[in-house]
């Protein structure tokens, strides 16, 4: 039977790059799939929006991120590398399409050991056209931090947004110079992954692998041993390497350069297909292939990562749901209290109001004092604001906030200052259910500089 990985491999591209490419212009009441702005200081996370005060669900989208790519190594091993990395997509782009597509420098795709024809012309063409690919790359990548329609907005003036388009000119030099230089050399030398697979796998990851007891021993620690064994059903037609983009021989055995990219496969099967038999290289596990066996998906190892991946999905999605409506900072400004002439004393508070919801509400607030500090309600009031607070949906709003009191007399004040805690209780006007409580503290001074006023 022929197998066509590469086909499914191609298609995969497409799809991942037309969900990546657009994701970024899907908003849903004005927030994104995913966006962590720095600018506006939100989080956007499954269409909603997430105050940087609320950050605290990053770590856990990170653990996610980590037992995923744990989790599929373990399964399926580096099926990440072939199927679904940047840098595969865009090798294949630059290599496949402009190189061989458009500027034909290879001849074809099955022998990729073959370097490209020597015309110096065309390769700097090349290179140069992929750089507008690297551009378009590296500007969609800055869509997940800057929103796509602020993004454009900079756009008519570069001069004033330096660092993000150096960032854009920067990136796309380094990406070019990663995918037309360093190709293949990246996976080896660069990319860590390699070296932490090897910490994953285990006799039941699924993997490239040659059958030797079918295709006979080519290699023997390393060392060739023979291009064509005895009685083996190998042809010694070296398709397999010949297609391989890494530039290895996977009848070797298993080694970090492979990226699972299952072109040996595709091409293996071919060349058995015309003698009626299947492919000597498969996708299988060690143990599968050794017992002639199925793979053995579910074990302790591949249980227990879904098992943490659900506990963490679980929390995430608790937080997410839990997420309060609105945000409340409550800062003192640089004058701790002032007296007036009638005694009244004043201190002043800088609030930030912080609308999460979708809806646009407006918010005030009320002053709790501790009935232990010898205080009744009503003794601290609000001097001002007088009028609500509105504040549109997803956004912020600064509000400077005097309170004051006068002739608290179960205060015992006459030698020093008292500092008095409050608390403060900040709620939307059209939805009591929206609220939030602050902790903070009202000073008043002692009572010789509150006699001193009066004079």
């Amino acid at each position: 039977m022929v197998k066509n990985y590469t086909k499914k491999r191609f298609v995969g591209y497409v799809l991942l790059t037309i969900f990546i490419m657009v994701s970024p212009f899907i908003t849903i009441n004005g927030n994104h799939l995913f966006l962590l702005s720095f600018v506006h200081q939100k989080l956007n996370l499954l269409f909603v929006s997430f105050s940087v005060q609320e950050l605290y669900l990053m770590p856990f989208l990170l653990i996610i991120l980590f037992l995923s790519i744990f989790f599929i190594t373990t399964l399926l091993g580096r099926v990440w590398c072939a199927w679904a990395c940047p840098q595969t997509i865009f090798r294949t782009i630059y290599r496949d399409i402009i190189q061989m597509k458009i500027l034909k420098l290879h001849s074809n795709r099955k022998n990729k050991q073959k370097p490209p024809r020597n015309k110096p012309v065309k390769k700097a063409i090349g290179v140069l056209m992929f750089y507008v690919v690297s551009v378009v790359a590296i500007s969609n990548f800055m869509w997940y931090f800057i929103p796509p329609e602020d993004f454009f907005e900079y756009l008519k003036n570069p001069a004033e947004h330096s660092i993000l388009f150096g960032i854009v000119i920067f990136g796309s030099l380094l990406f070019t110079f990663d995918v037309t230089y360093l190709s293949d050399q990246f996976c080896v030398y660069v990319c860590p992954y390699a070296r932490v697979q090897s910490a994953m796998y285990d006799s039941d990851t699924k993997q490239i692998l040659y059958d030797e007891s079918r295709g006979g021993i080519i290699y023997k620690d390393k060392q060739r041993v023979t291009r064509k064994p005895v009685g083996g059903e190998c042809v010694a037609c070296e398709a397999c390497v010949s297609v391989c983009p890494n530039h290895i021989d996977i009848r070797k055995g298993v080694q970090l350069d492979c990226i699972n990219c299952l072109e040996c496969v595709d091409a293996c099967s071919k060349t058995q297909a015309r003698f009626g038999r299947k492919s000597l290289i498969n996708w299988t596990s060690i143990k599968a292939m050794q017992n002639k066996t199925k793979i053995n998906y579910f074990r302790f190892r591949t249980v227990a990562y879904m098992v943490a991946l659900s506990v963490i999905v679980c929390v995430l999605g608790y937080f997410a749901n839990t997420k309060t409506s609105m945000l409340l900072n409550i800062n003192r400004t640089s004058e701790l209290y002032s007296v007036k002439s009638d005694g009244d004393v004043h201190n002043s508070y800088l609030f930030l109001f912080g609308n999460t919801d979708n809806k646009k509400h407006n918010f005030y607030f009320e002053v709790i004092t501790d009935p232990k500090t010898g205080l009744k309600q009503g003794d601290i009031k609000i001097h001002q604001p007088k009028n609500t607070i509105f504040v549109k949906a997803n956004s912020k709003r600064k509000k400077i906030v005097v309170l004051s009191a006068s002739n608290l007399k179960n205060i015992d004040n006459k030698q020093n200052n008292v500092i008095i805690p409050i608390k403060i209780k900040a709620y939307a006007k059209d939805n009591k259910e929206i609220f939030i409580i602050k902790e903070s503290r009202f000073i008043y001074p002692k009572q010789s500089e509150i006699d001193k006023r009066k004079e």
